[in-house]
């Protein structure tokens, strides 16, 4: 997934509906956390959000992806390392997977083809239909080595 293929006026405009209904504010600092996001291209750790840009403040940023996630712009990715990630939502960027690396807690996305997500939905839908849970969507986690670490 990369930052070219996702409206990015599209994503401002939901994040600040968003923000709105909770009262809050789209400021300046929300919107490049954004855009940043969006341009990462990968889920990014607090880190790296500050080494991409070395003016924003440690604290607003947390602050700020604390609100952003809690609004749904934002969610948060799990890791094999103890680092919290962060992308856009779903519904913002796109539905896509994660590949996490067992042994550096990097996070890639890969999206498949739209045959592929049927037969996943399929093969889950029929994995769960004697439990009575209904499912609303899926997340798929590929965890193994990456190419840095092999």
């Amino acid at each position: 997934m990369t930052g070219a293929s996702i409206d990015l006026g599209q994503v401002h405009d939901a994040a600040a509906a968003r923000l709105r209904v909770a009262d809050q504010r789209y400021t300046s600092g929300r919107r490049e956390l954004v855009e940043l996001l969006a341009s990462t291209g990968r889920p990014a750790t607090i880190p790296d959000l500050l080494e991409a840009r070395p003016k924003l403040t440690q604290s607003s940023v947390y602050r700020n992806l604390a609100m952003l996630e809690e609004v749904g712009v934002v969610q948060k990715v799990v890791s094999s390392d103890d680092r919290a990630r962060f992308e856009l939502a779903e519904d913002l960027m796109g539905h896509h997977h994660h590949l996490i690396c067992v042994s550096c807690g990097r996070v890639d996305d890969f999206v498949v083809s739209s045959r592929a997500e049927r037969s996943i939905e399929t093969v889950l839908g029929n994995a769960i239909s004697d439990t009575g849970f209904r499912a609303s969507g899926h997340r798929l986690d590929v965890v193994g080595t990456c190419a840095d670490c092999n």
